[in-house]
């Protein structure tokens, strides 16, 4: 996906086969895992997909739509032969309802479309891929982030088609959606649940009523496994230390670290990178 003019929006449709990934080097390369720079949604219009998110593995089948966020790791395993219709966009780009939308359902595992769905979809990426392509065109630069955004829009109210209605949530539920966006927010700074319960303006134990009514697990639980996955995302995608890890998810106590990472994952950091990286 080429973005030769620096807009912050890339856009393509690509035709890729099986046979492209054929030898030991070409399928090592397309499975190298990487960040996309952007908010990036990829219609799946043929064939079938096994991608890796955040190292769960998803199998996808056409049509379908996999939603990449920025922080979001990930890289594809394998493919039949495939059509896909890529949309990258910066949060410059986005129209901030979107985008806030965007970030409050983070994550969004890959779904499939209903055939009227799929129709509109297809015929709206296929207008923005001909305003990509009007370069010459005085208003160029709206007409491509305005019809990117009226797409995006379209794919958002597929998302909250799956989304459980706002009046059905339980008052447990209401709590825990509040408590997850703002670990989102807050992970590396705060990391005590007495901490997330002052912010919600509720007691440390009703929090955690809620949490566990809701999900199964403490607060401290949800907190750990979201500072893990960000650490296995750097462990994954860079090449920074373990102690430079730890530090940048505001642990000064490294040893620390490495045994919270040990215990919440069975196994130390350095071995996760090294078994990943094989």
């Amino acid at each position: 996906m080429g973005d030769m003019l620096n807009l912050g929006i890339s856009i393509d449709r690509n035709n890729l086969k099986k046979s492209y990934f054929a030898t030991a080097q070409q399928a090592e390369d397309a499975a190298q895992a990487h960040r996309d720079e952007g908010y990036t949604f990829h219609i799946l219009e043929k064939g079938k997909v096994l991608i890796e998110i955040d190292f769960k593995t998803y199998n996808v089948s056409a049509p379908a739509v996999v939603y990449l966020h920025p922080d979001q790791v990930h890289r594809m395993l394998d493919i039949d032969d495939i059509i896909v219709s890529s949309l990258s966009i910066n949060s410059e780009n986005l129209n901030t309802e979107y985008l806030k939308i965007l970030q409050e359902l983070n994550p969004i595992a890959p779904f499939l479309l209903e055939k009227e769905a799929f129709s509109v979809i297809s015929s709206s990426f296929s207008l923005c891929l001909n305003f990509y392509a009007q370069r010459n065109n005085k208003l160029y630069y709206p007409l491509l982030r305005d019809s990117c955004n009226t797409l995006i829009a379209y794919l958002l109210s597929q998302f909250l088609n799956l989304a459980k209605p706002d009046e059905t949530f339980s008052r447990f539920e209401k709590v825990t959606t509040a408590f997850r966006k703002l670990l989102e927010k807050n992970y590396i700074n705060l990391k005590r649940p007495g901490q997330y319960a002052a912010l919600l303006h509720i007691s440390t134990p009703y929090l955690n009523d809620c949490i566990k009514g809701s999900t199964g697990y403490s607060v401290s639980y949800l907190i750990q496994e979201r500072i893990i996955l960000e650490a296995k995302r750097l462990l994954y995608h860079t090449n920074k230390s373990v102690k430079e890890i730890a530090f940048e998810l505001g642990y000064a106590d490294y040893p620390y670290f490495s045994r919270l990472f040990s215990k919440v994952t069975g196994i130390s950091a350095i071995t996760f990178r090294n078994k990943n990286h094989d």
